[in-house]
């Protein structure tokens, strides 16, 4: 779309969360870009208004991990439908992970990928690229401004997509030529723990075990030994989805600025324990596991009140009904969360557990920085109009109540009402989101890595 031809918006009164302040403001949105900051801008004609009357206005969420299953599992969703969701939940930018069908292990699915987002996704989007086994000399030839950074999988992967051979490994780290992402559990480990409890069970083994299975030695051992090749090479490196407290320790309390070594947790990790599968069951099983209270209480903290871990990301993985409803071995990994994400969030800044100025730091700025986003991530002026304005959920509508945009159509969160709700998210300028109404019109743009 032409953003010289797009309406101007104007937002008055908004508590604009940025940089550590809060401060009462207008924000006036032209051509995509925030134009001016200040109070009570006047002489404004033609221009969209929406009034805040003092509720939070923060940079939208940019997602660092996202599975859309496009292509390959259109039942599942399509980038049509989950960013469609995403935009609801306060996401305005995501990165979506390689193992799709087929996997994004060459530039041509990476094209392919490229140009169904330009047509179909509302939100901004980006690319994580994949690596095999086989494929690393194109991922050592890669351009690093093609993709927002490489993902492997240290373990429990599916297809060929699993990189676990020391020599293999050794070489991706030393010769990355961008950030490079990992999904760390030691597959050995995981394998034993599963073949006694297949011994104890049969197939039918309980939701309960799930974090049992795949324990926290299990994520520890993978995690330490890809920091330690990190530290070993000098890699960028960025470890997802964070479950344990014993991992932590891993992780230094620095600014971001001065690391090379970062570390993601993810909403579902921070919402749910061990004691949430006795209700929910496969819902939540997901890769690595749900586990203790402590851990999740410690991820709070860090998250909090350190710079340990330094993003907080939704790993969306949405699978249908039917699929969660199977056996233990049979039920697939993986949780539907982008439509209520800032929501979940918001509920800890709630509980006075987690300030709203660290969350928007670490679901916006630090993403930008980490990532080199250009213009995005920021309240700033001139920077693109990603933004998220919040209200108070004052008629307690729960999930339930509220229509699923998740092309799965079911949440773990179903019975839940948040305490806060998105009443209006706007895209790279555009009104995707306002008071319950989707604008389908809203086109998301191709962020920008400048690295």
């Amino acid at each position: 779309m032409s953003f010289r031809n797009s309406p101007d918006i104007i937002i008055r009164n908004a508590n604009i969360v940025n940089e550590g302040q809060q401060q009462i403001s207008d924000v006036l949105i032209r051509h995509g870009r925030i134009e001016k900051i200040q109070s009570n801008i006047t002489g404004i004609v033609h221009a969209k208004s929406i009034e805040a009357d003092g509720n939070w206005l923060i940079p939208g969420m940019i997602d660092d991990q996202v599975h859309f299953r496009d292509p390959g599992s259109p039942q599942k969703g399509s980038i049509a439908s989950e960013s469609s969701a995403a935009v609801i939940g306060g996401i305005t930018s995501y990165m979506d992970m390689p193992n799709t069908n087929p996997a994004t292990l060459d530039l041509k699915t990476l094209m392919h990928k490229k140009q169904i987002a330009a047509q179909h996704s509302m939100a901004n989007y980006a690319f994580h690229f994949g690596v095999s086994a086989d494929t690393l000399e194109v991922v050592e030839r890669l351009d690093p401004k093609l993709v927002s950074g490489v993902k492997v999988f240290m373990g429990a992967s599916t297809g060929n997509m699993l990189v676990d051979d020391p020599k293999v490994l050794e070489r991706l780290f030393a010769n990355i030529p961008t950030i490079l992402l990992t999904h760390c559990e030691y597959t050995p480990r995981i394998k034993a723990r599963e073949k006694l409890f297949l011994e104890k069970y049969g197939r039918n083994i309980p939701a309960a075990m799930h974090p049992k299975i795949r324990d926290k030695y299990a994520c520890f051992e993978s995690s330490k030994l890809a920091v330690s090749l990190a530290e070993k090479y000098g890699t960028q490196l960025h470890v997802l989805h964070i479950t344990t407290a014993k991992e932590l320790c891993l992780f230094k309390d620095l600014p971001l600025s001065r690391k090379h070594i970062t570390a993601e947790v993810c909403i579902h990790h921070l919402s749910f324990d061990e004691s949430d599968y006795a209700a929910l069951g496969h819902l939540i099983k997901c890769n690595p596991a749900i586990k203790t209270q402590q851990d999740k209480e410690a991820l709070i903290n860090a998250i909090a009140e350190s710079n340990r871990l330094d993003i907080i990301g939704t790993d969306h993985a949405p699978h249908t009904w039917d699929e969660k409803q199977q056996s233990y071995l049979d039920a697939p990994a993986g949780l539907p969360l982008v439509q209520h994400a800032i929501p979940v969030l918001m509920e800890l800044v709630a509980d006075q557990k987690l300030d709203i100025a660290t969350m928007v730091r670490k679901t916006s700025h630090q993403v930008a920085d980490l990532f080199k986003i250009k213009d995005r991530g920021y309240i700033r002026e001139g920077y693109w109009a990603d933004l998220a304005l919040l209200r108070e959920n004052t008629l307690q509508l729960t999930v339930k109540d509220q229509h699923n945009y998740m092309r799965c159509n079911w949440s773990p969160f179903v019975n839940k009402t948040f305490r806060y709700n998105v009443d209006t998210t706007i895209v790279s300028g555009q009104l995707a989101w306002h008071q319950s109404q989707l604008f389908l019109n809203c086109q998301g743009q191709a962020l920008e890595i400048n690295r």
